[in-house]
């Protein structure tokens, strides 16, 4: 009994998720950057972005089919997700855009997945009977680690943010706090030579004439 449930969680673990790949890249001010997929026609495919620092934490972006279709497209956007079923076979392009800002450039993240998610039971879409108790547990367990990935993926990229928040606001008060000591400085040097003017005594130019 041991023994098959250890081959059984050693499945569990070996189950992969949907094919695909996730990315965090720079994205400079107007520019633009394309992804690029070829797909076979009803394979479905997942696209999840989230912008995690620069400006207003907001892209454009876009996909298109191999007929160059648009797909999917938004504005200014911080963070998406999109799910759609190739209709045909070929390759398609996903486009993230940052032309619309001048000064300040991006970091994005995207997750791309392709495919449907394999059962995780070797005859888990044929079988007709119902699953045994350890089938059942397994395919629990198997969802959970699913949402335990997509959670800590949410929680990292919210940390990255944050923290990128935090160096900014700190480099802001920083200069804030150099400017303010800077500006005290001068405050004080001007006081001093001011009230010291006005002490200060005017001495009479020898040998001057009076009538």
């Amino acid at each position: 009994m041991g023994g098959r449930a250890l081959c059984w969680l050693l499945w569990l673990l070996q189950a992969g998720r949907a094919g695909g790949a996730e990315l965090t890249f720079e994205l400079p001010d107007s520019a633009r950057q394309c992804f690029h997929q070829r797909l076979q026609r009803g394979l479905k495919f997942t696209l999840d972005f989230q912008v995690i620092s620069g400006g207003h934490y907001d892209v454009d972006c876009y996909v298109e089919d191999p007929n160059g279709k648009t797909l999917y497209k938004e504005a200014k956007k911080q963070y998406d997700s999109f799910s759609h079923r190739a209709e045909a076979a070929g390759i398609y392009t996903f486009c993230f855009s940052n032309e619309f800002s001048t000064f300040s450039h991006k970091t994005v993240y995207f997750d791309f997945q392709v495919g449907d998610e394999p059962p995780i039971l070797p005859d888990m879409s044929h079988r007709v009977t119902a699953l045994t108790q350890m089938e059942s547990a397994c395919v629990t367990i198997h969802e959970a680690l699913n949402t335990v990935i997509d959670s800590q993926t949410h929680y990292r990229l919210r940390e990255a943010q944050d923290r990128i928040r935090a160096e900014e606001l700190n480099n802001h008060v920083s200069y804030w706090s150099v400017g303010e000591t800077i500006l005290l400085l001068v405050v004080s040097v001007s006081q001093v030579m001011l009230l010291k003017s006005f002490f200060t005594e005017t001495r009479a130019t020898p040998g001057a004439v009076s009538t």
